[in-house]
């Protein structure tokens, strides 16, 4: 099979690289828009999940990705000048540069062709293709050419958001809300190597007016929130990339949705076919797990139109609870004042609970002590589900009758 994928980030890298692994006489190259090393986005973060799928479809690819990640166990939350901490699932940050390293030397090792600088856009002819894939990202211009047919839909979410860096290394996930005389301001924050984190901050837009972000440049926007976020940062500077004509990058984030994924021999991938808030933290596992539904899918298949309906099913399947988790999860924090006012904990443990669409409708306080008094009642039975057989393993043998059939409490 011939393969062109147009967009050289991490869901055309990888597809790329199974392609290779399950026929290397496959002919594929990578077409990508910009230059080597180019690439701008900070950190990404993942969860120790996506590893063991990395794993089970290249073993190589999966080790230099966990060799170059940061890993943390814990989150933790600065509210005012409280602290709160909980230990929780493991975590994973690499610098978004080192994983399309990666990815590119695994792919041209394996004879894909990567050709960087090579755009494709407009009314250019697509390349000569047994199979195109659309890899090139929420503005995809291969996307934009059948609209219609695809049936993209882009909602704008209602906050303010900036991506940034600073060298301030973070050894768990950090989340830090500051209240200022025109509302809440608040940090995503995470290393994804030696000497570098991710900043994602983001705020209401009446606050971003009132503190006159929407009226100053990039470097005067940064000084300004290096201030806001000082106790956060120990005195290390933040690090971002202004437009062209100076101005800082804030955006509203857009979810996009699609009816359908395929058209023809074309095909999308990655953030091309949707997007999930990144508060969830969830696009770049989505992209890569998308390569794998899509080289399994073409995997003996019978034929490419019933390989393409197939990995559509089987994604669009996979993504309806990530998807719901992300739209509730950004609506926690357009709905910041509902929980800011609850003591730190409290509102760490409904942080965790954003994903959950129970939770806009139920007082905070009362939804966290149903949560609590749930915790301990999944708490005890497992608890039960253990003992239940050892102490009837305790009691047989005490009594010198046969166990039989051992039953744990439920």
């Amino acid at each position: 099979m011939r393969v062109a994928c147009v967009g050289g980030g991490p869901a055309g890298l990888y597809f790329s690289i199974l392609m290779k692994r399950q026929d290397p006489s496959h002919d594929i190259t990578v077409h990508e828009r910009n230059p080597a090393g180019s690439t701008y986005g900070w950190g990404v973060t993942y969860w120790g999940g996506l590893l063991d799928g990395l794993r089970a479809h290249d073993p190589e690819s999966a080790r230099a990705i966990s060799e170059n990640s940061m890993r943390w166990s814990d989150g933790t939350a600065h509210v005012r000048d409280r602290t709160t901490v909980h230990h929780g699932d493991e975590g994973f940050g690499i610098g978004r540069r080192r994983l399309l390293d990666v990815l590119a030397r695994r792919a041209a090792s394996l004879g894909v062709r990567i050709e960087y600088g090579h755009e494709i856009a407009g009314d250019a002819a697509l390349p000569a293709a047994d199979l195109v894939v659309a890899c090139d990202g929420v503005n995809s211009t291969l996307r934009e050419r059948h609209a219609d047919h695809f049936g993209s839909r882009i909602v704008a979410g209602r906050n303010k958001y900036i991506w940034l860096g600073t060298t301030k290394v973070f050894d768990s996930f950090t989340f830090a809300f500051v209240e200022t005389r025109h509302g809440w301001i608040w940090c995503y924050a995470y290393g994804y190597s030696e000497d570098h984190s991710t900043c994602v901050i983001e705020c209401s837009p009446a606050t971003w007016a009132g503190l006159g972000l929407d009226r100053v440049d990039e470097a005067d926007s940064r000084a300004l929130l290096e201030r806001l976020f000082a106790d956060l940062l120990d005195g290390h500077p933040l690090i971002g990339r202004a437009h062209t004509d100076g101005s800082a990058q804030w955006l509203n984030f857009r979810t996009l949705t699609n009816r359908t994924w395929h058209h023809g021999n074309l095909v999308l991938l990655g953030d091309a076919a949707h997007t999930t808030h990144y508060s969830i933290g969830a696009g770049t596992t989505l992209a890569l797990e998308d390569a794998m539904a899509l080289a399994g899918a073409l995997r003996g298949a019978p034929g490419l139109r019933p390989a393409l309906v197939s990995y559509e099913r089987e994604r669009r399947a996979a993504l309806l609870p990530v998807q719901s988790a992300a739209r509730y999860s950004a609506q926690w924090y357009e709905n910041l004042p509902r929980y800011i006012g609850l003591e730190p904990h409290q509102m760490f443990a409904l942080l965790g609970q954003r994903h959950s669409p129970l939770l806009p409708h139920i007082p905070p306080q009362l939804y966290y002590r149903l949560d609590r008094a749930a915790g301990q009642v999944r708490t005890l039975r497992r608890l039960k589900r253990w003992l239940g057989p050892r102490v009837a393993r305790t009691m047989h043998a005490r009594s010198g009758v046969s166990p039989g059939r051992e039953v744990a409490a439920e």
